[in-house]
């Protein structure tokens, strides 16, 4: 289970036209994986307490073909506001959608005794259950499985003397959870090969039958199957396939920040020559990055280093089931003071229900600077306007937060 992070930096495309009025929204942050529902009456601060719940559902805890699965949703909380993707499992296979979700590690589903799994879904897809006795190769991991005995090592996982199956229990920040058994299956996938599509691949894996649901994991206005947890520990299945050999042990994730969604999300490396990489932290339970600093209008902010480096209570990660960007207090003052300072000529500044806003009476489109987050190995992701002004009805907001504990 994740703590709270007092200086962490979420990350995370956010993009809606500027209008009216511009705010930034200061705020303690809350973490779960809460998706806002499809209403543009949502306040700020309700986007922001979604993403503050749904960052407590963080859990700490070769070579081969590329295997390639569809990218469905979207950035935008008032349609989608999240991404997921669809899978295959069992003989014969059946379907399911499931998060992406880089904060976690395990697979999981819910199965056909689940109490507390929602039974239908906002987002207009049809909602499957997991049954172990309808495939044909599905069996349970008994406690004597290599695989859970490594994942005994997690107080998230047990075993069940009377019936000698692996177990897990996830509770998350928001008093949320989800608990069940290990099963072993088939996981249906194309992959690709020296360039050619194969198709009707398979591999067996370890994935979460989940049983019960508690809190808002049994709403179904934004309702899946289950999450697809991309995490480094063993249990992702992006390690599993890469121990059998399958698949590298890296996966691409790309996610489209236009109203059409979609994007790419493949087990492999996609080369690209025009990508600058930047290294992820090493010994890190989540995918940290160095971050090393925040430009606005070309000028690097005054920040002060520590703020941005990696220890075990701070750090800038990847997350892809959040909505906001979040900076460490010092760090979102010196961003607003920015803004505001280059805006103030041609805006007048003015507060919100307690948040920095900017009443204009012309185009954005001239008048905010571009944004930098300028990373190590001299990557930087290049933030215009659209980025980081989010608005409400006649109020534009920027999508970033500041994040300590209260």
């Amino acid at each position: 289970m994740a703590a709270i992070f007092p200086a962490w930096i979420m990350i995370a495309a956010f993009l809606l036209e500027a209008a009216l009025v511009m705010c930034g929204f200061p705020s303690t942050l809350q973490l779960e994986r809460r998706i806002p529902l499809a209403s543009h009456e949502l306040e700020l601060s309700q986007l922001r307490e979604r993403d503050r719940l749904r960052h407590g559902r963080l859990l700490q805890s070769s070579s081969g073909g590329v295997v390639d699965f569809p990218v469905l949703g979207t950035y935008d909380p008032f349609l989608v506001g999240l991404y997921y993707t669809k899978i295959q499992l069992g003989s014969p296979p059946r379907e399911f959608y499931v998060q992406i979700d880089t904060g976690s590690d395990v697979l999981w589903i819910g199965c056909n005794s689940c109490n507390g799994c929602p039974q239908t879904s906002g987002l207009k897809i049809e909602l499957n259950l997991f049954d172990p006795g309808s495939s044909s190769t599905a069996s349970p991991v008994p406690c004597s499985d290599p695989r859970c005995r490594a994942d005994l090592q997690s107080s998230d996982s047990g075993c069940s003397s009377q019936t000698n199956q692996c177990s897990y229990s996830f509770q998350y920040g928001d008093g949320s959870g989800t608990s069940g058994y290990y099963v072993a299956d088939l996981l249906h996938f194309n992959s690709i090969l020296e360039g050619s599509m194969t198709n009707n691949s398979t591999a067996p894996i370890m994935f979460g039958c989940s049983v019960l649901e508690t809190g808002d994991l049994t709403k179904s206005d934004r309702a899946v199957d289950g999450i697809f947890g991309f995490g480094q520990q063993s249990l992702s299945v992006i390690s599993q396939l890469s121990s059998q050999g399958i698949t590298p042990r890296v996966f691409s994730h790309c996610l489209k920040g236009n109203n059409g969604g979609g994007g790419v999300l493949v087990f492999g490396e996609i080369v690209e020559p025009t990508i600058i990489y930047t290294p992820l932290v090493p010994s890190q339970p989540h995918y940290n990055l160095d971050l090393r600093s925040i430009s606005v209008g070309g000028q690097v902010l005054s920040i002060k280093p520590s703020v941005f480096s990696t220890s075990s209570s701070q750090g800038t990660i990847i997350d892809s089931g959040t909505t906001l960007a979040y900076l460490a207090e010092e760090a979102y003052d010196a961003f607003m003071n920015a803004i505001t300072n280059t805006v103030s000529q041609t805006v007048r500044p003015v507060l919100s229900k307690g948040n920095q806003c900017y009443l204009i009476t012309s185009s954005v489109n001239d008048i905010f600077p571009q944004v930098s987050l300028n990373f190590a190995g001299g990557a930087s992701l290049i933030l215009n306007l659209q980025d980081y002004l989010v608005q409400q009805n006649s109020i534009v907001s920027q999508s970033f937060g500041h994040a300590y504990i209260d």
